[in-house]
């Protein structure tokens, strides 16, 4: 184990954990070098079944033998493991870390849509949605209801975003995803149905046999605040709604995602 004590907030070497915005952690010039932070020995576990390659971990000295004792065996000898006391590792993070750990990890590059798909029958495509607890959210439930993949477009929030990793509690590596560079008719080139989420004239009730009987369907789910563009909505093949009781209009994004996951999940 290369253990390195820190005792400022200048040591070098620590700055991914601290100095760098999402934006640079995710280095769009050099792909290659592009790092993300996952935290709490539970969701770095995860991270690593599936895969992903440590680069460094970010632990309280009290964790070396205890919580992250298990992280630390799996990771390669000469790897970095910087410690110090709780005190000045929120110090440097601005944050308390969850179970005393971060690792940063190299970003795997995204699969193209088509090896997403490829035998996938129920997909989510979050359309546009900012929020990084939302993000993680949908991810969960995605996991757990037996959603096959999740596609993003490009003006949504990065799954590998710390706060949406430790919100999913490791999801983002369990469900495949990737990044949807054009429109969700694209969709049916791999023989997928589209349905939105909105509340529209023409929505259906999420329970309709018609849709749940589809072989292959996409749930589209718009923003927290306006939903999905009117021209989205538009070409989607089926609107869904949840119905609602107490004059209550919707859910949260990441509630109404549950339902429907659940709810058109295959039989």
């Amino acid at each position: 184990m290369n253990l390195i004590e820190i005792d400022s907030l200048d040591f070098p070497g620590v700055g991914v954990f601290a100095s760098l915005t999402e934006a640079q952690l995710r280095s769009r010039l050099d792909p290659a070098k592009a790092v993300f932070i996952a935290e709490s020995p539970k969701v770095i576990k995860v991270a690593l079944d599936s895969g992903c390659l440590p680069l460094a971990l970010l632990c309280e000295r009290r964790h070396i033998a205890g919580d992250a004792a298990p992280i630390i065996a799996r990771c390669p000898d000469e790897m970095p493991v910087y410690t110090g006391s709780r005190e000045l590792l929120a110090s440097l993070t601005g944050y308390r870390l969850t179970r005393g750990v971060l690792c940063a990890m190299s970003r795997p590059a995204p699969p193209p849509v088509s090896e997403i798909l490829d035998g996938a029958r129920r997909v989510a495509v979050i359309h546009g949605v900012t929020d990084t607890t939302n993000i993680g959210a949908i991810f969960r439930s995605a996991a757990a209801l037996g959603t096959d993949a999740v596609l993003l477009t490009g003006d949504s929030c990065d799954p590998l975003n710390r706060r949406s990793i430790r919100v999913s509690m490791g999801s983002v590596f369990l469900v495949p995803w990737t990044w949807l560079p054009g429109d969700i008719s694209e969709l049916h080139t791999y023989g997928f149905r589209t349905a939105a989420l909105a509340l529209t004239d023409r929505s259906l009730p999420i329970d309709d046999p018609v849709v749940a009987s589809e072989p292959r369907l996409a749930l589209v789910l718009g923003t927290e605040g306006d939903g999905l563009p009117d021209r989205v909505i538009a070409s989607a093949d089926y609107t869904l709604r949840i119905p609602m009781s107490h004059d209550v209009d919707s859910l949260n994004v990441a509630a109404a995602a549950a339902v429907a996951f659940w709810q058109l999940r295959v039989r």
